[in-house]
């Protein structure tokens, strides 16, 4: 028996952007350099095929295993004590953000905002910004969709553009600007070591699906939302929606959202786009006595001319407005919470 990994040795024949020849084919691909070293031309790696050769359309592209040339010598980081990704070949050392026990915190409790998926996080962003008064937002990865913390051009963007003040990776995901073992730790220590005001929290790109209820990369959102709860803080549950996915499923109100109202074991503010009637009606009736709707007005106008990213599986602002109106009023009751 061979394993499970799908792993081909190819070369690098481009750098910007990364491209590896494997059997006698050139193929996209994409590599943590954080993690495993620069790529040059010439380059012989290993990549893992198993995603493109899915033709999944989130992630299809090869993952760089380990750069043979070049990529052998690394030798973690100095002072750092705890392992991530542990017990697999990519186990690294971090340096946990986390307080340590009987450090005294601030008594602090931002508001957190539980994301569906990654598309929401630069409208939701964007929205929170908007006459905050320098309310310092930060961004929690959680699992749930992509693992390393240097994937996302978006986090890039916001943080470059300052609608972001810092970015925490929480286990199993990693490689952000600072390292949290739990979500829990990750958003203790937002609030008490930081200094944020309000938080981001969910998945990095391409959100884990399998058509099941329950196995799917929304259902991080559950987790991240009771760590919020049992910490004090202020909860809010970004509701994915759309008018226009083709899947029966993720339209209207997404079950991923229904789902996570359903099975919390405490009461969230759901912020919803004023004047969606249809969504509106769904969601009074997931949140019952639970959870409360807060219908915000939103401005898709304004976060279309931000230049910030406005596309979402293939679709664009003007193709599925209801899917950025939801973020957006998501960032707006943010705001207001913050």
């Amino acid at each position: 028996m061979s394993g499970r990994l799908k792993l081909r040795r190819g070369v690098v024949v481009g750098e910007d952007p990364l491209a590896v020849e494997v059997d006698g084919e050139r193929r996209e691909a994409w590599a943590d350099t954080a993690l495993l070293g620069e790529m040059r031309e010439g380059d012989e790696v290993v990549v893992n095929v198993a995603a493109r050769d899915l033709g999944l359309g989130s992630g299809g592209f090869d993952v760089v295993h380990v750069n043979l040339t070049r990529g052998l010598e690394g030798g973690g980081g100095d002072g750092e004590r705890v392992i991530k990704l542990n017990y697999s070949s990519l186990q690294h050392p971090i340096e946990p953000v986390e307080r340590p026990v009987g450090e005294a915190g601030r008594g602090a409790s931002p508001p957190v905002l539980v994301l569906p998926l990654h598309g929401h996080l630069a409208p939701a962003a964007w929205a929170a910004a908007q006459a905050s008064q320098g309310m310092k937002v930060g961004y929690v990865q959680t699992g749930g969709g992509a693992l390393p913390g240097t994937l996302s051009r978006d986090v890039a963007e916001l943080r470059e553009r300052g609608l972001l003040c810092g970015h925490l990776t929480a286990a199993p995901a990693y490689g952000g600007e600072q390292e949290a073992v739990s979500v829990a730790g990750a958003l203790d220590a937002a609030a008490e070591r930081l200094g944020w005001d309000a938080v981001l929290a969910g998945p990095g790109p391409g959100v884990i699906g399998s058509e099941t209820r329950l196995g799917h990369g929304g259902i991080a959102a559950l987790d991240t939302a009771h760590a919020a709860l049992a910490l004090g803080m202020p909860t809010l549950l970004s509701p994915r929606l759309s008018a226009v996915d083709p899947r029966e499923r993720h339209r209207g109100v997404s079950h991923h959202t229904l789902t996570v109202m359903e099975l919390l074991l405490g009461g969230v503010e759901v912020p919803v786009p004023a004047g969606e009637a249809v969504a509106i009606a769904v969601l009074a009736g997931a949140a019952g006595w639970r959870h409360r709707l807060r219908q915000e007005a939103v401005d898709l106008g304004g976060y279309a001319a931000s230049g910030l990213p406005a596309r979402t599986m293939g679709r664009g602002l003007d193709e599925d407005p209801l899917f950025f109106a939801a973020a957006l009023a998501a960032g707006a009751a943010l705001r207001r919470k913050g």
